[in-house]
């Protein structure tokens, strides 16, 4: 029989919207950018909102959900039941019930979807609530697959599903002791795994339901209803999240990365929201080099130091020694994971475990050999000892039988970072035979590795010990990046990547983005600093970590001259500056860096103190993407840099950016078009052009259409994707590699028949002297 639907029952306060109300309005500054229904989600002291009753407010609450359905009335309607939970009670329960057109499944989840974003979009407004995750019934999801893509594109909620059975079942551990929970998984049994159903006795359940049971006999099971189901959902999906409300990162046996909680966790299940994201040349190639490498059954092994370093979270919060964001190249792993195990190729990753000694080390390693170390600070044999020690024992544990890298393991290994060079000497000898790819993503300093005596010779001579033995040397496509000793036979090419559908770069709906913009005002209560007072106030942002390479004295210095150019102006019309950023776990410089910029601050340029915010974040990818998508104008001034995909990010979203000549960054920007490029110190320069595009609207709005029509696939997901599938697939086929420099999406499209087509953005070729 059928539940009669039920509403939301309750009521949010009239008395607390009043009381949260914004207190002040600032009539003199309407911004095109802001949506004023939502500006309450800042929490904005500034700026008055508009709620559907007529008042303002100013306040928000995380909330969760649980949602279940099945089918009745011999499938001509559906059953939805929705709990939303708070983290530490259940609060409310809705039943709802949608008619099916019988044999249509696409219209059935389609309606789904619909009935389930409107009612939690209702809800989240109605109670100025912000739902993050949402659990899913696996039974629920069968019949709309993609309403948990849309969960997270369109509401920004985490789902994970679970396998929540109708019937109420029991533990596959002896009865005497089933009351022990395992403090591993937080259950009897490890999630996922299949436990038996209870049943009851007939004769038991006639006693007390007895209408229930006539002629009935044997034994029942005991089922489990929707709201039952739905609020199972809610407490499992919750127990998945951890300190400051993010999903915790998890890691499994033989520390695999076991991303996106090892596939509960359902971002992405729908192909075609990649598809939107590349050309039809990209998308072709993709799927030609996945058809082989399934056809083959190659198995692809990524080994890397950290699940997370310098630059942003994935989904935040992780287990206690990984309580640090990752880096961009770490979060690309991420996002690179899901995508190719939603194209069902066989891929796993692997890391160390961490070592702050060892990391204080490759930290030492990596500023020596960007020549930003002080002069007097070398590798010893100390640390040398103690570096090959720590990825010794770490290998040995995926050599040993059963392990990715023994025999029967990957069929291509891909090794990231300088702190992970060891284990190709160890592949080396347990399987000489195994193809592997080492990917430089540092900069050496080309000029200096081969002064003898100098601390980046003796850096460079040990980790080119290792190195030398790979079959391939990646690295990104900047001038000088690459000692001469590499072979250019073995040397290709290949940018840095991001994620267009994660949390760092997705769209976000306005509700969604003002309540993240609330969130950094709360910590910048929490921390004393300056608030940002968006979106009264425009502001000029430089997302990176504090590191002595990122020119964040320049950052300083340009603003400071930007203010003398906009004197005229009154002081809630000039923008204000925001300087954010992450430490890392094998990072320790950055509180030093962090403190010397406030030093410099309210040293040299007090008179502009109150209007520069600089933060250290939590991870939080959407933290990130709204300070960037709400920013006027994005800087990245770095003297020294890679190939950053801050820069890519702010294109991307259409944010026009100056930054320095340096690194890969000519390649990223056009310069003139999607943004402006300066000579490093040449801070006057960055002023001018920042003044330009704060006085002309026109200029504005012209370089930010330019930047998001001229994202080159290259530097996405997808095609960053095709370039490991490529070398999966040749190196599976038996083919020995030899790129003499080239880049590899060149030599992927080619070999997948599909050349780039006129008018296809793509990275400029020309003009690079990578070795030196």
């Amino acid at each position: 029989m059928a539940a009669q639907p039920q509403n939301f029952e309750s009521i949010p306060s009239a008395a607390v919207r009043r009381r949260l109300s914004s207190v002040a309005v600032d009539s003199k500054n309407k911004r095109p950018q802001v949506i004023p229904a939502y500006t309450s989600l800042t929490v904005c002291y500034f700026s008055p909102v508009s709620l559907p009753d007529g008042s303002e407010s100013s306040s928000h609450q995380p909330m969760w959900a649980g949602i279940a359905g099945s089918a009745t009335n011999n499938g001509t309607s559906f059953e939805i039941a929705l709990s939303i939970h708070d983290s530490v009670y259940s609060t409310d329960f809705s039943f709802v019930s949608i008619a099916l057109t019988p044999g249509n499944s696409e219209k059935t989840g389609k309606a789904i979807e619909q009935k389930v974003l409107e009612t939690l979009r209702k809800f989240s407004q109605e109670h100025l609530c912000k739902f993050l995750g949402a659990g899913i019934t696996l039974s629920l999801l069968r019949e709309s697959p993609n309403l948990t893509t849309r969960l997270w594109l369109d509401m920004d909620i985490v789902p994970i599903v679970f396998n929540i059975k109708p019937f109420h079942t029991d533990s596959v551990t002896s009865r005497n002791i089933k009351h022990r929970i395992s403090s591993t998984t937080g259950s009897y049994v490890p999630s996922g795994s299949d436990t038996p159903t209870v049943y009851v006795d007939a004769d038991n359940a006639a006693a007390a339901a007895p209408h229930l049971t006539q002629g009935v006999a044997g034994m029942l099971p005991i089922p489990r209803t929707l709201d039952e189901q739905a609020d199972s959902a809610a407490r499992k999906c919750i127990m998945h999240f951890g300190p400051n409300n993010n999903p915790r990162l998890t890691i499994g046996p033989r520390n695999q990365v076991t991303v996106d909680a090892a596939g509960k966790i359902h971002l992405l299940d729908d192909l075609t929201e990649y598809r939107k994201t590349v050309g039809q040349g990209t998308w072709n190639a993709v799927n030609k080099l996945a058809d082989e490498l399934r056809e083959r059954n190659v198995k692809i092994g990524f080994f890397s130091s950290t699940p997370q370093g310098g630059g942003v979270a994935l989904v935040g919060p992780v287990p206690f020694w990984f309580l640090i964001p990752y880096s961009s190249f770490e979060q690309m792993r991420h996002a690179l994971i899901r995508f190719l195990t939603l194209l069902d190729v066989d891929v796993a990753w692997y890391v160390p475990n961490p070592s702050p000694s060892v990391f204080r080390t490759t930290k030492n390693n990596h500023n020596i050999l960007q020549g930003v170390a002080a002069p007097d600070l070398r590798l010893t044999d100390e640390a040398k000892e103690a570096f090959d020690a720590w990825i010794m024992k770490n290998g040995l544990r995926w050599t040993a039988e059963g392990g990715p890298l023994a025999p029967g393991g990957v069929d291509v290994a891909f090794i990231d970072d300088p702190q992970c060079v060891g284990l190709i000497g160890l592949i080396r000898k347990v399987r000489p035979e195994l193809p592997i790819v080492y990917r430089s993503h540092i900069e050496i300093r080309s000029d200096l590795v081969h002064v003898p005596g100098s601390p980046q010779e003796g850096v460079w001579k040990h980790l080119w010990s290792y190195i030398k033995l790979a079959d391939l040397f990646i690295s990104h496509p900047v001038n000088k990046f690459v000692p001469d000793d590499v072979p250019v036979e073995k040397l290709a090419l290949l940018g840095a990547a991001t994620d267009w559908l994660d949390g760092l770069n997705k769209e976000l709906d306005p509700w969604d983005s003002s309540f993240y913009m609330g969130e950094f005002r709360n910590l910048c209560v929490k921390d004393k600093m300056n608030e940002l007072k968006w979106p009264a106030r425009d502001y000029i942002v430089q997302v990176a970590r504090f590191d002595p390479s990122k020119g964040i004295p320049n950052v300083v210095d340009s603003y400071a001259r930007l203010r003398k150019l906009l004197a005229n102006l009154d002081e809630d019309e000039t923008p204000q500056l925001l300087i954010c950023g992450h430490g890392a776990v094998d990072d320790p410089d950055a509180s030093i860096i962090y403190d010397q910029t406030m030093q410099l601050i309210y040293s040299k340029y007090s008179e502009y103190a109150k209007d520069i915010v600089v933060m250290r974040l939590p991870p939080s990818d959407q933290l990130l993407n709204a300070l960037m998508s709400n920013a006027r104008v994005a800087l990245q001034l770095s003297t020294r840099e890679g190939f950053e995909v801050k820069v890519s990010e702010a294109i991307h979203t259409g944010i026009p950016i100056v930054a320095c000549r340096t690194g890969g960054i000519p390649l990223q920007i056009e310069d003139g078009k999607s943004g402006f490029l300066v000579t490093p110190g040449d801070n006057a320069a960055v002023a001018k052009h920042l003044y330009d595009l704060f006085t002309d609207e026109t200029l504005h709005k012209r370089m930010s259409e330019y930047a998001k029509a001229h994202v080159s696939d290259e530097v996405g997901t997808v095609g960053n994707a095709a370039a490991w599938m490529y070398l999966a697939v040749m190196y599976s086929r038996g083919v020995k590699l030899s790129p003499h420099g080239a880049w590899l999406n060149d030599m992927l499209r080619a070999e997948t028949g599909e050349p780039y087509v006129e008018g296809e953005p793509r990275l400029p070729r020309g003009g690079l002297n990578i070795q030196g």
